[in-house]
């Protein structure tokens, strides 16, 4: 089913019953696997989602190949950059065209203060870059962090790994923290101390010791779940392994979806999601630390026609597309309107604001592509319960969530290539 490319989806009338075991959590799996590899432990690739992003940095790690391309994976890109900059010879990384685009100078920069040597082969500040044997490896360096919090990460995962450990000293607001706090996470439940000071972090040199290798379900995949228990009324299912006690930031679409008529009850092995009848008119909701699960809550949102007013934004111009762009001509296609609020609007705050007003309909069939972006293909998949839908690039699920389409046929829907 993943092998689809243009694909129509049609909504069962009915509600949706059954079990839906999630991929494992790719943000998880990537810590994981450069973590393993500094530790001189490769994960083996059984313990693996089968995300592409995963699979990409699994290859690039264990392969040693002539020239690592990171494909589309920006965090695989952003991790594996730390280990090739501190690594002797010659070591070229590259990405698609999209990834090329993508923001990476902030950690190149960080990189050299600490002594890489990097060469720009087509742009600068941009991949494809070459990096050659450091000279001398310092351990102080600065990082703007308001753009990204996965060049701190890969800088930390790094540190315990020098010569001298790392002092990192982080200007301005971290983006999307809860991403940061997984890492940190990660490292201290495998044997690494770090110590949080007022202005970043300092990690001395020291050993990894991989204590459990066990990856959480993706809850940016439950998100999606979520969203077709909400939009389909009388909707149960159940959801193996998730667990409330989780260090993923999007967990937080547990307590976005009860706005959105969603009750999720743990139990043990698992989790039921059902759907209950108190919808809210309206929701105010904060996307800082949770930013991928946006497009499914917007969708879902413009399912329900209930006005929404989002916050938290400001990372998604930068991912596999311009996220806030892309949602806002795709919904305007089902009269959905998502607008950008003027800068009066958040003076005290400094926040950016978007609204969005407009219950989805449509008469002719909307075809949805998908930017090159898992997130938009299986968001906009949610608009079928208001009718067919047509989603072009449908393989793009593979990023993150292989088995996205059949798990929709094990529901019920009706999924055919055009």
């Amino acid at each position: 089913m993943s092998k689809q490319n243009t694909i129509s989806v049609i909504s069962p009338k009915q509600s949706l019953q059954g079990e839906i075991r999630l991929p494992g959590s790719k943000s998880m799996a990537n810590r994981m696997l450069m973590i393993c590899h500094y530790a001189g432990r490769p994960l083996d690739k059984a313990h693996l989602p089968a995300s592409n992003d995963s699979q990409v940095l699994h290859h690039m790690l264990t392969q040693d190949p002539e020239i690592y391309d990171a494909h589309h994976a920006g965090t695989s890109s952003r991790f594996v950059a730390s280990y090739l900059a501190f690594k002797q010879g010659t070591q070229i990384l590259t990405g698609s065209e999209r990834l090329q685009e993508r923001p990476i100078a902030p950690l190149l920069d960080a990189l050299t203060q600490l002594g890489a040597s990097i060469r720009f082969l087509e742009k600068e500040n941009a991949l494809p870059v070459a990096f050659d044997s450091p000279k001398k490896i310092a351990s102080f360096c600065s990082i703007d962090g308001s753009v990204s919090s996965q060049f701190i990460s890969s800088l930390l995962m790094l540190a315990p790994t020098l010569p001298q450990g790392m002092t990192l000293e982080i200007k301005g607001s971290i983006a999307s923290r809860s991403y940061l706090d997984m890492t940190l996470s990660i490292m201290r439940s495998n044997g690494i101390t770090v110590e949080e000071t007022s202005t970043g972090f300092v990690i001395d040199p020291q050993e990894y010791s991989i204590k459990s290798t066990l990856v959480e379900p993706d809850w940016s995949s439950a998100s999606y779940i979520y969203g077709l228990v909400s939009v389909h009324p009388n909707s149960e299912i159940f959801i193996p392994d998730l667990k409330k006690e989780s260090i993923q930031g999007d967990q937080a679409c547990e307590s976005f979806f009860e706005s959105l008529g969603v009750t999720t009850r743990y139990v043990e092995g698992g989790a039921w999601l059902r759907t209950h009848s108190e919808i809210r008119p309206a929701v105010d909701l904060d996307f800082e630390n949770s930013p991928d699960i946006f497009q499914t809550i917007s969708t879902v949102s413009g399912i329900h026609g209930i006005q929404g007013l989002f916050t938290g934004l400001h990372t998604l111009a930068h991912k596999e597309t311009d996220r806030i762009a892309a949602m806002r001509a795709e919904l305007k296609k089902v009269n959905v309107a998502l607008m950008a609020l003027p800068p009066h609007f958040s003076k005290k705050s400094k926040k950016s604001y978007y609204m969005q007003e407009g219950k989805a309909h449509f008469e002719d069939i909307p075809s949805f592509p998908s930017y090159k972006d898992h997130r938009m293909a299986m968001s906009l998949s949610l608009l079928s319960s208001v009718g067919p839908v047509i989603i072009e690039e449908s393989n793009v699920v593979e990023k993150s969530y292989p088995h996205f389409w059949s798990d929709l046929v094990s529901l019920g829907f009706k999924i055919e290539a055009i």
